[in-house]
């Protein structure tokens, strides 16, 4: 069983930053990590990704909505960082750590039914 506790989130105003951490107790039974949000109404979806170990480890995955605004970045072996800048009241959701196993050089994007286990969740809000 992998537990992935979280940290950071909060309250910004548009055009702010926040920075999300994310540690998982083990690697064991993972080989990704990630961000997904769910916005009130909106299906989760996944944000960002990366390879955390493997042929494939430091390979990302971020949705287009993300792109050239938030960074993920692997920080020790099973720490994971997402920076966001340029925030925007669109990104106002929860955000969930997550990990799984997804093969390796996998183009399809991931979703939901990828992850095998979740953080807790931690709210970002954006005022504009």
């Amino acid at each position: 069983q992998v537990q992935l506790v979280e940290s950071g989130g909060g309250s910004v105003q548009a055009g702010g930053s926040l920075r999300l951490s994310c540690v998982a107790s083990t690697d064991t039974g993972i080989n990704y990590m990630g961000w997904f949000r769910q916005a009130p109404g909106k299906e989760r979806e996944a944000i960002t990704t990366i390879y955390i170990s493997g042929s494939t480890r430091g390979s990302t995955y971020y949705a287009d909505s993300v792109k050239g605004r938030f960074t993920i970045a692997q920080g020790g072996k099973t720490t994971i960082y997402l920076q966001m800048i340029d925030l925007n009241a669109e990104d106002t959701a929860t955000y969930y750590c997550a990990a799984g196993i997804r093969r390796p050089r996998e183009t399809r994007p991931p979703g939901p039914a990828d992850a095998a286990y979740w953080g807790q969740g931690t709210q970002v809000t954006v005022s504009s």
